[in-house]
């Protein structure tokens, strides 16, 4: 456990937080006046290690060796040159801070960071963090890493869970959720949506398994996977006869067959390791998935048949009527896709440039 303290007065700014991975959709903007809930779950830390927010230089002011060094391997339009190793938390767990208000950016609903640190130490007026609340964005503290310290605290230190107890208890992400919207003259408002947290989670894996296809046509297992990866990768790869293979994997699961190529696998909340095959001749690529998903991927939470005529027998949950679904084919997040794929060398592939290409020259729209 570690309470955060100001660099400059060392008075106390958060409560005590226990680290954990950063999760895949710490970045994501989603829709248009969307009011998505708080990144991080209260009691929690995680460290960004790329640079997030202004100052921004253009791609063209960037030396290609100077991007290489900072592991991006293809254009994009603006990189950040503030100081990485951010702390990110939730709101709610920030102490002994007030806001800055010509700090509050260019946001329409609430504070989007773009002026920078917008709170400052109340002791002794440092900005040491960013608040950002804004539509569209996930509510959370990002804590300047120049501007406070980690400081450890008394207390029982629990190891992380091991993989057979997160696969008994981890929680499941539902894949459908309910979005709040503002709702103009009437209130606020909610549609039933994909959840945003498997969208970017999507974006990650599908420019992974777009790696591991190595242009070659890839089938993932039916279902909820195929619905969310199989129609991206069929219009994204070449036609034909399928030549690799996909599979879910990880613990309590079986170990895969030997002419497996890819496997789908969970990342360690609280470490951020992704799960690796016993067998140490295993030579599938690992494509990683933020353990809610995947834990929904490989034991689905079933839906009620259809309901029957007559009088509901005594030992059926009645489900009346049945859960909302999305009316739209599910789409993967691009801005999480584009993160993701620029960051992996395979990008330097001529056929993984022109998909890179087309995305963000909107031909793709349909897909993402």
């Amino acid at each position: 456990m570690f309470v955060f303290v100001c660099a400059g007065c060392g008075t106390e700014l958060t409560t005590p937080l226990s680290q954990v991975s950063l999760p895949v959709h710490a970045r994501q903007k989603y829709g248009n006046g969307a009011q998505l809930p708080v990144l991080m779950k209260s009691g929690t830390f995680a460290v960004d290690p790329a640079p997030w927010g202004g100052p921004w230089r253009m791609w063209d002011e960037i030396d290609p060796g100077e991007a290489e060094a900072r592991g991006i391997y293809a254009p994009v339009y603006a990189l950040s040159d503030s100081t990485p190793g951010a702390s990110v938390i939730a709101p709610g767990d920030i102490r002994g801070t007030r806001l800055i208000p010509e700090k509050r950016g260019g946001a329409c609903c609430g504070l989007d960071g773009a002026d920078g640190p917008n709170m400052a130490c109340e002791a002794c007026d440092l900005p040491v963090a960013t608040r950002v609340d804004d539509c569209s964005l996930w509510q959370a503290v990002r804590l300047s890493p120049d501007a406070v310290h980690r400081v450890p605290v008394d207390g029982i230190h629990a190891a992380p869970l091991s993989w057979a107890e997160l696969a008994e208890k981890g929680e499941k992400t539902p894949p459908f959720e309910p979005i709040a919207t503002w709702g103009g003259r009437l209130g606020s408002n909610h549609y039933w949506s994909w959840s945003p947290q498997w969208e970017a989670a999507a974006g990650q894996a599908l420019a992974h398994l777009l790696v591991a296809s190595q242009g070659q046509p890839v089938k993932v297992p039916g279902g909820l996977t195929a619905d969310v990866f199989q129609r991206a990768l069929d219009a994204l790869l070449p036609a034909g006869a399928p030549k690799r293979r996909a599979v879910l994997a990880g613990p309590g699961r079986p170990s895969p067959d030997a002419g497996v190529d890819i496997l789908l696998v969970p990342v360690h909340p609280q470490t951020g390791q992704t799960w690796t095959p016993a067998s140490p001749t295993a030579s599938a690529y690992l494509v990683p998935l933020p353990l809610g998903v995947w834990l929904w991927l490989v034991s689905p939470q079933p839906y009620l048949p259809v309901p029957a005529s007559g009088r509901i027998p005594q030992d059926v949950l009645r489900d009346d009527p049945l859960p909302p679904i999305p009316n739209y084919l599910f789409r993967a997040d691009p801005g999480t896709f584009q993160h993701t794929l620029v960051r992996l060398p395979a990008v330097r592939s001529p056929w993984l440039r022109t998909i890179l290409e087309n995305l963000t020259q909107g031909t793709s729209a349909d897909l993402f």
